[in-house]
């Protein structure tokens, strides 16, 4: 049997060191994005603030899509 401490030496070794795939998080991005803003967009739209459609949950998904990929590569 091995050791559970080194494995888990091994593991955060591993995953310190990995840099991962940039077009993942641009798609995971993407996506969280598309999903918030819809949600914001939704409920504005409850409120009776804005009008739900396509236009303002594209707009505001890529504003958020925007925002965050500036606060994070920076």
């Amino acid at each position: 049997m091995s050791d559970g401490d080194s494995e888990r030496d091994g593991f955060e070794a591993g995953v310190s060191s990995s840099q991962g795939d940039p077009r993942v998080l641009l798609a995971m991005n993407a996506v969280l994005s598309t999903l918030f803003a819809w949600t914001i967009v939704w409920g504005l739209s409850y409120l009776g603030a804005i009008e739900f459609g396509f236009v303002n949950v594209a707009t505001a998904a890529i504003v958020l899509f925007a925002m965050t990929y500036l606060v994070t590569m920076s």
